[in-house]
């Protein structure tokens, strides 16, 4: 089954589909392990992952999209992919959604900033026409055709306009006919209740640790309409604390002995990352 009607399948049960953010193809590995049904492909975590600098558009569509190929390599479960903007005109996202096809994905997200681009937890995001968005988001539903990718139609306008502007871009961009709708740069409840109350039919919510939304948890977000929900940070976040916090061990006493209660051990690692199945093929068809 292709991974897009696969999420389809997860959002018709009504449940809220559980999402963390996975910088790279590792972290995947460990949200699917873990047990949850889908994962999102950060634009954060992968700017981080890949080049260490803040997720500001430095990453190109074909770093994207290899990125997200690399994960789909490794997890069975849906991959609902950051797309930025699109990476330009009509025919940049034509080849943005094909390459996503491609690369295995179940669904991007399309943003209504222009570039260069910054994470919706940023100040300074500036925004293009509505309406032009509104062209955008057809132009890659066009552009799919009859292959199965799912559109989700992101807005950021709530940090660069208010709530207001918001949901009236959410309100367009399903009247354009996405299959969600995604407003981005929530911090506070009350903006998480607005949308959830002046915005009906499929929608995600991002949650953001740091801010006062980790107080609701999965089932509050269920009850209040949302179809989806990204724990974009949460993995990467924890996963700086801990190396971080191991290497600081290590400086201080010269030996990793004093985190090894914090580490898998060298066979929980390989059974992660699948060794026996490449031993077999070595085993039966190497030199």
């Amino acid at each position: 089954m292709a991974p897009a009607h696969r999420l389809q399948q997860l959002l018709q049960t009504g449940k809220i589909v559980m999402a963390p953010g996975a910088p790279d193809a590792i972290t995947a590995r460990l949200v699917q392990k873990a047990g949850f049904p889908a994962v999102y492909m950060t634009g954060f975590g992968a700017t981080a992952s890949r080049l260490g600098t803040p997720d500001i558009g430095l990453l190109s569509q074909t770093e994207m999209t290899t990125h997200a190929r690399d994960m789909a390599r490794v997890v069975d479960i849906p991959i609902i992919a950051d797309a930025d903007t699109g990476y330009g005109g009509p025919s940049n996202i034509q080849r943005t959604v094909r390459e996503y096809i491609q690369a295995g994905v179940a669904a991007i997200h399309l943003e209504d900033q222009v570039a260069p681009k910054r994470c919706g937890q940023m100040a300074g995001i500036r925004l293009m026409d509505a309406q032009e968005n509104v062209l955008r988001l057809k132009c890659a539903m066009e552009a799919r055709g009859s292959d199965p990718l799912l559109v989700i139609g992101r807005t950021d306008a709530l940090p660069a306009m208010g709530i207001a502007e918001a949901i009236r871009r959410a309100h367009l961009y399903q009247a354009a006919g996405v299959d969600l709708v995604f407003v981005d740069g929530i911090k506070k409840i009350a903006e998480v209740e607005a949308v959830a109350k002046a915005v009906p039919g499929p929608k995600i919510v991002s949650i953001v640790d740091g801010n006062e939304t980790t107080a609701l948890t999965a089932q509050d977000l269920q009850d209040m309409g949302f179809s989806v929900v990204f724990y974009a940070v949460t993995a990467l976040f924890t996963a700086v604390k801990a190396v971080s916090d191991a290497l600081a061990e290590l400086q201080r006493s010269g030996t990793p002995r004093g985190s090894a209660g914090n580490m898998v051990s060298y066979a929980e690692f390989s059974t992660l990352v699948d060794l026996d199945f490449h031993k077999d093929l070595d085993d039966r068809f190497g030199a």
